[in-house]
């Protein structure tokens, strides 16, 4: 009889206890539910605010990218300020192609945050993805706790890899094994049309987050020990479009209209009947 009035009264204190809501999660609300909940909002089309002169707090010169005279300047030491320099010298006599206009490769990291179409920022509780009409190019953020694979188990990419954490409702995320470039002479991947490049030893750290409802943000420290002299901080903005907005999928390559001289080696922009304009 003990033993009976026993094992009901177990039974009637774990009903109760299943019906008392866990510490910090609403009634009938799981924990991934609870994680999903609180993330922010970051939903809509985006817009990149600005220019693609991909630094423009130290750019000197009037115009765009591809403007003569335009440059921004970077901590870069000797050698690579000299790389700059050569690919500035030949984007003023129009013989330094884009490599996304020409060659359809993805645009690399951090040029993925310098694009001039519209964004889309996907957060899930385990991953966030950046998506650019331009390319299209996807990057992909792991906010699941993993670290970086070890060295030997990575290689450089266009985008690389990047890890991530939240602080409130700001995204910090960590992105190495970039691809190296001293385009045109070695590699495909540059950050603006001046020419700007990074090598392979690029570390970058990434502070995004939705600053108001009109507006998001991206806080890069770049490091470099092979090209930068001191960490390199840019910041980009982008501003919601109207509601409704779609986001396409085009590539660079697909109807081109800038295609490459082959006698002179400059860009040329060609109209609708294949006529040349500007030469």
């Amino acid at each position: 009889m003990q033993t009976a009035i026993r094992t009901i009264a177990c039974v009637l204190a774990f009903s109760v206890w299943l019906l008392v809501p866990a510490p910090g999660f609403a009634q009938g609300e799981s924990p991934t539910q609870r994680t999903i909940n609180a993330l922010p909002d970051w939903s809509g089309a985006w817009s990149m605010v600005g220019g693609t002169v991909f630094d423009r707090d130290t750019q000197t010169g009037q115009g765009g990218a591809t403007s003569a005279g335009v440059r921004s300047h970077p901590p870069y030491n000797a050698e690579w300020e000299a790389i700059y320099k050569s690919h500035l010298d030949r984007r003023d006599k129009n013989l330094f192609p884009d490599t996304i206009s020409n060659c359809g490769v993805p645009a690399g990291f951090p040029r993925h945050f310098n694009l001039p179409d519209p964004y889309e920022f996907v957060v899930r509780a385990e991953q966030v993805w950046v998506l650019t009409e331009n390319g299209p190019n996807a990057l992909r953020i792991y906010t699941d706790g993993r670290a970086h694979p070890a060295a030997e188990d990575m290689w450089p990419t266009y985008t690389g890899d990047s890890v991530g954490r939240w602080e409130g409702d700001t995204l910090i995320f960590d992105t190495v094994s970039t691809k190296h470039s001293q385009y045109p002479e070695s590699g495909d991947t540059v950050l603006d049309r001046t020419g700007l490049v990074l090598s392979d030893a690029a570390h970058i750290v990434t502070r995004l987050r939705r600053v108001d409802d009109q507006t998001m943000e991206a806080r890069m420290v770049i490091e470099d020990s092979k090209a930068l002299t001191a960490p390199w901080q840019v910041t980009k903005t982008y501003r919601r479009l109207p509601t409704g907005t779609r986001v396409y999928d085009y590539g660079c390559a697909e109807n081109n209209r800038n295609p490459v001289d082959s006698a002179t080696g400059k860009t040329l922009i060609l109209g609708p009947g294949g006529e040349k304009f500007g030469q």
